[in-house]
């Protein structure tokens, strides 16, 4: 304790005449927002192959993710806003990734981790998904098989990059490409509201 009977020091809140400009910035509020998001990322690792290993070393000690704020790993799409795919995705498994996707807050921001996510990678069968923009909008694509932490360290970065400026995936080709193939799932595998749809016919 300080001390019954004795006062608190009290500090002059006065500037210094030689102080100088005063200590205050002005921004715009969707710039400040962004800088906050872009610093304060709480991935989801969906690994389903070698990447993941890749990922695992970025979240250690060596390369230590939380220099940059994305060190928040979370394994429930309700408190996360970055989901890393990293590795194969068989069409099998596709439901279940829109489904995580789905259940993920807005805003949330997609990385597609490794060639086998991007583009099937040397899986060229017709049960690998030939990348995941065929179900899920994607802001980054990560290249190698598998990439080395410092290149998901970069795409992080890229993706803090267009946070900050404002960009989102849905306004992409990949969103679109997405969008389009929401059809393709079964009306078990859909919500109501998507099922209510009809389906586009094949051109």
């Amino acid at each position: 304790m300080f001390g019954r009977g004795r006062q608190l020091p009290v500090h002059g809140t006065a500037a210094p005449a030689d102080s100088g400009p005063a200590d205050f910035l002005t921004t715009k509020l969707e710039t400040m927002v962004g800088w906050a998001r872009s610093n304060s990322l709480w991935p989801l690792p969906f690994a389903t192959a070698c990447c993941g290993i890749e990922f695992m070393s970025v979240v250690s000690s060596h390369y230590d993710l939380s220099r940059f704020g994305a060190e928040v790993v979370r394994f429930s799409p309700r408190q996360a806003d970055l989901l890393i795919v990293a590795g194969t995705v068989v069409d099998k498994l596709a439901p279940t990734l829109r489904k995580i996707y789905d259940q993920m807050p807005e805003p949330k921001w997609v990385i597609s981790m490794g060639v086998c996510a991007s583009s099937g990678g040397f899986y060229r069968a017709y049960h690998v998904t030939q990348g995941i923009d065929e179900i899920i909008p994607v802001d980054v694509y990560v290249p190698g098989c598998p990439p080395t932490p410092e290149e998901l360290m970069y795409g992080i970065f890229e993706l803090q990059r267009k946070i900050q400026a404002g960009e989102k995936s849905r306004d992409t080709r990949s969103a679109r490409f997405a969008e389009g193939n929401k059809a393709a799932f079964s009306p078990g595998e859909r919500t109501p509201e998507e099922a209510a749809v009809p389906a586009k016919p094949a051109s």
